[in-house]
Formats: structure tokens, sequence, C-alpha cells
């Protein structure tokens, strides 16, 4: 797995994969940036959540279950002292499905935090509490 950072302007960063997909970075205003992308640590979150929001998705379906929509609200905390690594997140995910249960969504959370999500294996072997919890909409 590669990938290519290019600096745009100021504090943008273009990262480009090996598809040339696009990911575009920036630095928070309050620390030189324009607000033209998201902050290397936020995209952490995202990577993190959308790792497992992928697993979700696959253990679901491979039990043949209807998903209208589903999300997940991550909320993370970083240390007050550098390097201002996480310590923890909160990863809520809200299922809509006409089909399945709690159990089944429970289980395929549990699988993708213990066992698939290699994201959330970094956070956690890093010292971070990962903790979750969710809900379904009928």
């Amino acid at each position: 797995m590669n990938v290519e950072l290019k600096l745009k302007s100021n504090n943008t960063i273009l990262a480009a994969d090996e598809q040339g997909i696009i990911t575009i970075l920036d630095a928070m205003p309050d620390h030189g940036g324009e607000g033209n992308g998201s902050s290397p640590m936020t995209i952490m979150l995202e990577a993190m959540a959308s790792c497992s929001f992928l697993d979700v998705l696959a253990i679901l379906r491979k039990k043949r279950k209807q998903i209208k929509s589903m999300r997940i609200n991550v909320s993370g905390i970083r240390s007050d002292d550098h390097p201002k690594v996480f310590t923890d997140v909160k990863l809520h995910y809200i299922l809509e499905s006409p089909d399945a249960s709690i159990a089944d969504l429970e289980r395929a959370i549990e699988l993708s935090q213990t066992k698939y999500c290699g994201a959330s294996a970094m956070f956690q072997r890093s010292g971070c509490n990962v903790t979750w919890d969710s809900e379904i909409i009928s």
C-alpha cells in the first residue's frame, strides 16, 4: 500500500492513493490552516469509523439483513500533552433495518471491533480506550 502527499498551498496537502483517489488534508484554522480539508487527526477518527462501518455492513449483509441506512457518530478525546493522541473514542452505531435485531447489530460490531477492523486495533493497541454502543431504527 502506497500513498503520495503533495503540498497544494499554505498547509493544504493532497494525498493520492495507488488508484489516484485524492484526499484533501489541512491544518485547523487556529494552526494556520485554511479550512480546505479535514485535519489528519479528524481523518484518523473517520478512518477508524469507516473501517468498522464497512465490516458491520459486510457482516449484516452476509446474514442477509436489509439495510435501509446506517451511520456512526464518533467522539474522540485527546490528551492535553504532546503528542496529543486519542485517549478515548466512542462510536455510536445507528442502523435502520426492518429485519435486523439489536443482537445482530451488536454481534457485527463486536466482530468488527475485536477481530476485523485493523484501524480500531491500532487505536486500541496504542492504549486508546475504544467503546461503542448501538441502536436500531425499524
